[in-house]
């Protein structure tokens, strides 16, 4: 199988312990993350080939950055260095009725920094059948915005399936730039679009019609054909629109399911109830992780690696960090219908 490539920026994920509000806290627990490179861990984790392509600094913090990417069987080969640091990420983790919260520090770091031209993408996808990005990396600077139209029209050159995630974040674009200047040129290039309610309503103006989100309860996958549709009437390249469903009915208790359109039909899949939930962060990555591993396995069936991406990504709610750790095999057997959480022996 020829290798995913996921290009973005990992990042020091600095947290309260528990349930800690960042007031409370005399200590942070440290983890590693990021969208891409949460992406790449499922992939990497799932047993497929994948490297993750990014621009750590030149420092010990870009070296356990590195390391957590090397532990996981992601490939860094093609990681560069520079920048002045590691960009970080706080997170306050909610509960119940009280919402987690995100505050960035990542100016001047190594991907902020980036430039068009740093990286040899055709020496990248030599050898790569798959390529993913997410919002998030032309959202963080000009220079990473030009990067990541470099690469894929690049991929779109060399004959490399490109999928994107469209990942809004209100607290990034600050460079002086609009979402809506920036993700036409780069989601054009896409064969495959990810992308929730508050996404394609930020990026490009669609909203379904009579849905709230910040309502709770339940999600109808109907309610988002429309959207589903006009996105790809927008982006006629793409063969595949799928959206993640998550009605909030707390910050501990969601609802959790997706749909797949492919210009002719809807794919729907089971709703889970995630109850207790120990990490939500990483939650859509996860998703990405599972539906490209499901399309790659059943190529034929776009049901079952939809089903596929909302278990794992189910299951990555049960899992305190950035990344997905779910094995294949417990995946299926969400799938199956055993959620009862048994001991194995």
């Amino acid at each position: 199988m020829k290798k995913i490539v996921t290009f973005g920026e990992i990042m020091l994920r600095l947290t309260p312990p528990g349930k800690l509000r960042f007031s409370q806290a005399a200590s942070f627990d440290a983890i590693y993350g990021g969208g891409e490179s949460n992406v790449a861990v499922s992939l990497a984790n799932y047993g497929l080939p994948v490297d993750f392509v990014s621009r750590l600094p030149e420092n010990d913090l870009g070296e356990c950055a590195l390391m957590e990417m090397r532990k996981r069987n992601v490939g860094t080969s093609n990681i560069i260095r520079g920048g002045e640091r590691l960009g970080i990420y706080f997170l306050e983790i909610g509960a119940v009725a009280r919402g987690s919260k995100v505050v960035y520090d990542r100016a001047h770091s190594g991907m902020a920094s980036i430039e068009a031209g740093m990286i040899d993408w055709e020496e990248v996808f030599k050898d790569a059948g798959w390529f993913h990005w997410t919002g998030i990396t032309p959202a963080i600077s000009q220079g990473a915005a030009d990067a990541c139209l470099e690469a894929v029209q690049t991929a779109n050159k060399m004959g490399v399936t490109v999928s994107t995630d469209l990942n809004y974040r209100k607290n990034l674009w600050k460079y002086g730039k609009k979402p809506g200047e920036v993700m036409p040129a780069l989601v054009e290039c896409c064969d495959i679009i990810l992308g929730n309610e508050e996404d394609a309503e930020k990026h490009f103006g669609l909203h379904p019609e009579n849905v709230d989100v910040t309502q709770g309860g339940s999600v109808e996958g109907e309610a988002y054909l429309s959207v589903l549709k006009q996105l790809m009437e927008m982006f006629p390249r793409a063969k595949k629109v799928i959206t993640t469903l998550r009605g909030s009915i707390s910050a501990s208790h969601n609802s959790w399911t997706g749909v797949l359109y492919d210009g002719k039909t809807l794919f729907e899949a089971p709703t889970y109830q995630i109850t207790h939930i120990v990490d939500r962060v990483g939650g859509g990555d996860s998703f990405m992780g599972g539906l490209i591993y499901g399309l790659l396995t059943w190529p034929e069936d776009d049901q079952k690696a939809l089903d596929f991406a909302v278990a794992a990504s189910c299951l990555k709610h049960t899992i305190y960090g950035d990344a997905n750790l779910a094995t294949v095999a417990e995946v299926e057997t969400l799938m199956k219908g055993d959620a009862s959480g048994r001991v194995s022996r």
